[in-house]
């Protein structure tokens, strides 16, 4: 604070900020503090029925441990919450606001909606990489809804959690990863199995692409799903 420099300075009083602070404010002589409006209002998640693909997705971010090399590596994952299907995921050693942002964008070029006016809603916990400008700036950019759920309720993403669960059980417990390399190439061959094999009761005890494709063809009933 400028004006305890000033006292010590030209006073020679001995005095520190906090009790020239407690002075002021006894004084009300204090500026009002400058109150800095959030570049992107908070979106709380409100529920939904979802009746089709590419409506709400869900994202979230898991950690794996490398046991070879002793240290931690992160997966971040797109989950399209009508068919279950992981559309696309980051893996690396370190997890940034921008590789949400690329992640998201594979995303959407996978689902052909760059060109489309309906986008769907992005749900998140509020993790740092999750709540970022960048990742605002580009939802805002695309249209795109972005919500998260308050702090304590993952519930609320109950779908991503429900496949960090899996994909914790069946592919992260089962390994030691001895390398970085390694531990990429069996999380990817995971992902491809789930999205592809892995048997869901909940969507007519289908895989999650083979849902999508029964569902667009009227061979099976879609399910609605609320959240």
């Amino acid at each position: 604070m400028k004006l305890t420099i000033a006292l010590r300075k030209y006073k020679h009083l001995v005095i520190n900020k906090k009790k020239v602070y407690r002075l002021c404010k006894e004084l009300d002589i204090l500026r009002p503090q400058r109150k800095i409006k959030p570049k992107h209002p908070k979106r709380i998640s409100r529920n939904r029925t979802i009746t089709a693909s590419k409506m709400l997705w869900e994202v979230d971010i898991k950690y794996g441990f490398i046991h070879g090399e002793d240290r931690f590596f992160f997966i971040l994952s797109y989950i399209d919450v009508f068919d279950r299907s992981i559309i696309d995921y980051h893996m690396g050693l370190s997890c940034t606001a921008q590789d949400a942002v690329t992640t998201l964008k594979r995303a959407l070029l996978k689902r052909d909606l760059f060109g489309s006016k309906e986008k769907p809603v992005i749900r998140s916990d509020n993790g740092p990489q999750l709540i970022s400008h960048i990742l605002g700036d580009t939802c805002s950019g695309y249209g795109i809804e972005h919500e998260r759920i308050p702090y304590k309720s993952p519930n609320l993403n109950a779908h991503i959690e429900s496949y960090h669960s899996i994909l914790e059980d069946e592919c992260l417990n089962r390994h030691s990863f001895s390398s970085y390399a390694e531990a990429y190439e069996i999380v990817a061959e995971f992902v491809r199995f789930y999205n592809t094999r892995r048997i869901h009761g909940s969507i007519h005890g289908l895989a999650p692409i083979e849902y999508s494709k029964a569902v667009s063809q009227n061979t099976v009933k879609a399910i609605e799903v609320r959240v």
